[in-house]
């Protein structure tokens, strides 16, 4: 079993469509992760049935018992993330601002505050329309510890994949350089870098590879809407040559692309042309490196 993980040093590169493109044509050999947990859609072009739902809880928040607290205010006094509400001498906790340290509840004298683990998000198992499966998440509106969700998303994925024998999981990374970019590399075995031809995308490429480069890891790109800036892809492909970065392919911008997104389909479903045939070499050459 290989893992393949497509990422890019920032969003709107076209990454997602990527991906959703290449799960097309693997079918249903493949389990899809969907590790871009803070903004995930990927569902928007599988067409998942949420079969499988669970809760993901991570780090911790405070509460205030009503009917033990007596106002005395110690813990809007600690609190440094202005986490604790008073209205009319009722104290409460701003969930959302709260970081779960615990401090308040070590100053109440009359131990009304108790912390309780966080509920983050829920993250799903589901069929998708190309007869295999996805495991993909949803972060909660505020809440942190992306990096540990992806690592739920990618363990879970790996574990479904083992159970069906499947050759390949594909895994959807995060945009930038963070933690949850580092999570989603853990344990690929192929990197591809979707990349536009523009200043910020030469740099951001600079940048995630930096990152790629400490796990050891080969890795591939594909630069997208080459045509529309041939000094920047040409510069591109200077710094791929001498990072021994392997040039996937070019791909030509094409308003294709954006109708097929409208009808929540991937641009090899919707248009026979160039574009569909270009992905699918990426794939065949993907596997080959693999």
């Amino acid at each position: 079993m290989k893992e393949i993980v497509v990422i890019s040093g920032k969003g709107g590169t076209g990454k997602t469509s990527i991906t959703a493109s290449l799960a097309v044509l693997a079918g249903n050999n493949i389990v899809v992760a969907d590790c871009d947990v803070d903004a995930a859609d990927m569902h928007l072009l599988l067409n998942p049935d949420f079969a499988y739902a669970e809760d993901f809880y991570s780090g911790q928040v405070s509460i205030i018992h009503q009917d033990l607290c007596i106002a005395c205010g110690k813990c809007l006094e600690v609190c440094r993330f202005e986490a604790v509400l008073v209205n009319n001498n009722a104290y409460s906790i701003d969930t959302i601002s709260c970081e779960g340290c615990g401090y308040c509840s070590k100053v109440c004298p009359v131990n009304a505050i108790e912390n309780l683990p966080r509920l983050s998000g829920k993250w799903f198992i589901s069929n998708i329309k190309t007869g295999s499966k996805m495991v993909h998440a949803q972060l909660d509106i505020g809440a942190d510890n992306s990096g540990k969700l992806v690592a739920k998303v990618k363990n879970e994925a790996k574990a479904l994949a083992e159970k069906e024998t499947r050759d390949y999981i594909i895994v959807d990374g995060s945009p930038g350089i963070g933690c949850p970019v580092v999570s989603s590399l853990s344990g690929a075995n192929f990197v591809v870098f979707v990349i536009e031809p523009t200043v910020s995308g030469l740099h951001d490429l600079k940048r995630v590879y930096q990152v790629v480069k400490k796990f050891n890891i080969k890795a591939g790109c594909i630069i997208n809407k080459a045509d529309l800036n041939l000094q920047k892809t040409n510069e591109i492909k200077v710094y791929l040559n001498d990072e021994k970065i392997i040039h996937l392919c070019d791909l030509p911008y094409d308003e294709n692309f954006t109708k097929a997104m409208v009808n929540g389909m991937t641009i090899v479903e919707y248009h026979q042309g160039e574009l569909q045939n270009i992905i699918n070499q990426i794939w065949e050459k993907i596997k080959s490196l693999v």
